[in-house]
């Protein structure tokens, strides 16, 4: 598969990397409207979407890529949100797994990311003042529910009601998306919004690295999820000698050796997008051996057209659950990027904007 961009012969591709199905099975299953699913006829989040929309402006699918934004500038609501979940069969809009329908800061928030990330891969400064409506509306979502004390409260329910808590990997990804937010803002000049984004970030930073009593106050910890060891480095949040020190303390309990990395510490299970994503952080701490030597772990999990499933239960020895979710596909592609410098946006992540 070409991604469609030139590049000198010793430069690695997505075929080299054997991620062509990958993207391929992406882009298959993006719905006519731009939507796409974590499978064929299943639902969707907008997290989950644009982090698949990503891989599309990797590969070089840039009208798929542009499809999925603009699913996301039409599905946006009033005040700037979206739905936590689309498309759910079995469940309400906006709602998953029983759960009732709400709107969550860091799902709607993340288009920040992808918008930036498409315009580094491709350029397109027209594209990136389509989608500007979008950011701006749903960082303003996010910023409106940034708590006193620095923290973004974690969702909005149907009848308006805020969930006052907050989650240390969904607050990471909020400081990377008003990070990519102010970039966009700094590019179209947009000053008056680029320096709110940045005092909002700059508060969120520091509950985030100072304030561990401002999340998880109303709910179990999350402590034993991966994603609250990795995301704050991944986002930026914690960096240099700190990042390197924090992922090296949690290397024995999330690290599979020669399988990946475990989604929750206490379960024997290992997850391909985790895994991605704790190859990034990795590689943003300069350990890019041992990112690279995990990350080709990761091509035992795909089907035989070379697709991924989400993770290996090591202890039964199946893959479970038996789901091919579009965005471990994406996670994949990304990790690629971060370790090849494919794109433009290879270093979104490595390189954290304004550290």
């Amino acid at each position: 598969m070409s991604d469609g961009r030139d590049r000198s012969p010793a430069s690695p591709s997505l075929a080299d990397w054997g991620l062509g199905p990958a993207v391929e099975y992406v882009e298959r299953v993006q719905r006519a409207d731009g939507l796409i699913p974590w499978y064929p006829d299943g639902p969707a989040d907008p997290w989950d979407h644009v982090e698949s929309a990503m891989a599309l402006s990797v590969a070089g699918r840039d009208e798929a890529a542009r499809r999925a934004y603009r699913w996301v500038a039409d599905a946006q609501h009033d005040d700037g949100a979206l739905w936590a979940t689309y498309g759910d069969p079995e469940g309400d809009e906006g709602a998953h797994d029983g759960d009732e329908p709400r709107k969550e800061t860091h799902r709607s928030a993340y288009v920040a990311v992808g918008a930036y990330h498409h315009y580094r891969c491709t350029g397109d400064r027209d594209f990136l003042a389509e989608l500007w409506p979008t950011v701006r509306d749903a960082l303003a979502f996010a910023r409106r529910h940034q708590a006193p004390t620095g923290e973004i409260y974690w969702s909005v329910g149907a009848d308006g009601s805020v969930y006052e808590d907050a989650l240390v990997a969904g607050c990471s990804s909020l400081y990377k998306s008003l990070a990519c937010g102010a970039a966009i803002a700094g590019e179209l000049g947009r000053e008056d919004a680029r320096d709110r984004w940045l005092e909002a970030r700059t508060r969120l930073g520091e509950a985030l690295r100072s304030r561990p009593d401002r999340f998880d106050r109303t709910w179990e910890s999350k402590s034993r999820y991966a994603m609250d060891w990795f995301y704050p480095v991944l986002c930026g949040v914690v960096t240099g000698d700190p990042a390197r020190d924090r992922l090296e303390d949690g290397m024995d309990r999330f690290l599979e050796d020669g399988l990946g990395c475990r989604c929750v510490a206490d379960e024997p299970w290992v997850t391909v997008a985790e895994s991605c994503e704790l190859v990034v952080s990795l590689a943003a701490v300069g350990r890019q051996a041992r990112a690279r030597e995990i990350y080709e772990w990761l091509f035992q999990w795909t089907d035989d057209d070379g697709v991924f499933w989400t993770g290996y239960q090591f202890e039964d020895e199946a893959f479970w659950p038996g789901k091919r979710p579009t965005w471990t596909g994406g996670a994949a592609v990304l990790a690629a990027d971060a370790l090849s410098g494919m794109s433009g946006a290879a270093d979104l992540f490595t390189d954290p904007l304004g550290e």
